[in-house]
């Protein structure tokens, strides 16, 4: 689709070197392609979003990082998962293995900046080049595709590169869906999370050292509490702006506040330091309007994000960069980059996204409780395991979802998502040269 009268560079450019994007590139350069990441930050670089779910483990396999993330000093072993009520009291915990004893079911609480450096690394070993601390500025439209991007670098200034395809995975900072007026919130998930590090804090014992909790609020907000490498331990408070933001707007009071009223997670801190400040961030759940035009693929992040209550986020990342190169290269094969291609991929990655939103809106559903619904329905047990563990793609899960409909309101599917059709494009004319706009990148 793209003109032939700009140079091709490279098969294939990513933005943002995250899960999403290094994964892409990971496996677009086994297949042998020419691959760019280009990253605006320099790496380690911080991010929140440390547990990952038993089902990242097929992606981590296919990218043959399972061996390093068992050794890696980073990576505390996460064998199970449990619930606090707003009283204080703990579950039993869930053990992965006792629903599927799979090496799946050992899974792992990570540090991001070195997760995400080892990501990267393997992308680069593959074959993959990586530039940090370079920016996409804009994209270079020919007519209606897609040709490559504007970027601007700290060493090189500002200049152009080009390829067939762009894939966009610059994360929460929507790159494309900016650019584009892409971006739609989902309207009933407008959450808030504030969250900081502890180092000491209480943490259990043997198996259980390891395990994520789920602590919940009244008025449906909640903590997480997850223990990290090097006893640290990551904790924070996510529930709607208007219940968080009552009385004061500043982080650490509203944190305090809502920590005194967690009898559970407020007596596991109680013995440990704070490590450093108090983060927030909002706007927590949105879907792109389009997965991809022509010459353009969005992936993780950069295409929709959901809600991190079921710690979902590094595994939907995971899975659309895997799922994103093997559709980018059967187009590049097929040498048709075209929108229409990738709606197989953006319908199967929406199907995975619908199940786990489904499961977010009965959790903050004020009348919903998934041990009644169990009872009342005990063989949709496994069918539910399956789906909070990242196993999205079964049949069962459709006849689990109409069943509950009788215990909460749940969504029906987003008819966004799907890639930009011909008649909805706007020609685009190449401009070369300056900027338009903020500098941006992933």
């Amino acid at each position: 689709m793209n003109s032939k009268t700009h140079p091709v560079e490279f098969d294939a450019i990513v933005i943002g070197a995250g899960p999403a994007g290094s994964a892409t590139a990971a496996v677009l350069a086994e297949y042998g392609r020419s691959v760019l990441i280009l990253e605006r930050e320099s790496f380690p670089r911080y991010r929140v979003g440390e547990s990952l779910i038993p089902y990242c483990w097929f992606a981590l396999d296919r990218l043959g990082l399972v061996e390093k993330m068992n050794q890696a000093a980073f990576a505390f072993p996460k064998l199970s998962v449990q619930f606090v009520d707003t009283g204080g009291k703990l579950s039993k915990p869930f053990y992965f293995v006792d629903h599927d004893d799979h090496p799946s079911s050992r899974t792992w609480q990570v540090v991001r900046s070195d997760f995400d450096t080892l990501m990267v690394d393997n992308a680069v070993e593959k074959g993959a080049e990586a530039r940090f601390e370079t920016s996409a500025r804009q994209l270079i439209w020919d007519g209606d595709s897609v040709a490559g991007l504007e970027v601007d670098s700290k060493d090189l200034g500002t200049y152009e590169v080009y390829a067939p395809i762009t894939i966009d995975a610059s994360g929460r900072d929507t790159f494309s869906q900016l650019r584009n007026s892409w971006r739609i919130p989902d309207q009933v998930l407008k959450k808030i999370a504030i969250w900081t590090y502890f180092d000491g804090a209480q943490r259990d014992t043997g198996v259980d050292a390891g395990a994520t909790t789920v602590a919940y609020l009244p008025e449906k907000g909640w903590f997480w509490y997850i223990p990290m490498a090097n006893d640290r331990v990551s904790v924070g408070v996510v529930a709607d702006r208007e219940y968080l933001y009552r009385g004061t707007r500043d982080p650490e009071e509203i944190f305090r506040r809502e920590l005194a009223i967690q009898p559970w997670v407020r007596d596991h801190v109680r013995g440990g330091r704070q490590a450093g400040s108090f983060r927030v961030t909002g706007d927590y759940s949105y879907r792109s309007r389009h997965c991809a035009a022509n010459g353009l693929l969005l992936a993780g992040d950069a295409f929709a994000f959901l809600d991190p209550v079921f710690s979902s986020g590094v595994f939907l990342a995971l899975q659309s960069g895997v799922m994103a190169a093997d559709a980018v290269e059967q187009a590049l094969k097929d040498g048709d980059c075209s929108a229409a291609r990738f709606t197989e991929y953006g319908d199967r990655f929406c199907e995975g996204i619908e199940a786990m939103r489904r499961l977010v809106y009965a959790f903050y559903d004020s009348s919903f409780n998934f041990g009644d619904f169990l009872k009342a329905h005990p063989s949709h047990g496994r069918a539910l395991t399956d789906c909070l563990i990242g196993n999205v793609y079964q049949e069962s899960l459709g006849q689990m979802f109409e069943d509950m409909r009788a215990f909460a309101t749940l969504p029906e599917p987003l008819s966004h998502g799907r890639p930009l059709a011909p008649s909805q494009a706007s020609p685009r004319i190449h401009r070369s040269g300056g900027g338009e706009g903020e500098a941006s990148g992933a």
